[in-house]
């Protein structure tokens, strides 16, 4: 049985495809983890907004393909700087313009294991 549920926050300027693709990620993994995609930020600047406003406080927080290293590593460091203890992780740059969404989602299925551990 699942634990708790978790609150997934993402970073993507394209908010529609973000709830798609993470809504199949959440599907994928649902045996294991309750996730619940409670928040997306089209900014940067809008990172540390949306963390402080969902109760309870969201767990995870995943940068899309389109940002930068830097710009990702800048939100991930925005996400545990607001929330110790959260879990971030970027979404390899490029990964959505090679691989489409189906190739994002095989990734996240993929690495969420070392994610929530």
């Amino acid at each position: 049985m699942p634990a708790a549920p978790v609150n997934l926050v993402s970073v993507n300027t394209v908010p529609e495809r973000a709830k798609k693709v993470i809504g199949q990620v959440i599907d994928s993994v649902k045996e294991r983890y309750t996730i619940v995609h409670a928040g997306n930020s089209e900014t940067i600047e809008g990172v540390r907004p949306l963390l402080l406003s969902i109760q309870p406080p969201p767990g995870i927080l995943f940068a899309a393909s389109m940002w930068t290293p830097e710009e990702q590593e800048q939100i991930q460091q925005i996400a545990r700087d607001t929330i110790p203890g959260i879990k971030t992780h970027g979404i390899p740059t490029g990964l959505q313009v090679k691989e489409g969404p189906e190739g994002v989602v095989r990734y996240l299925t993929a690495q969420i294991d070392d994610i929530m551990s």
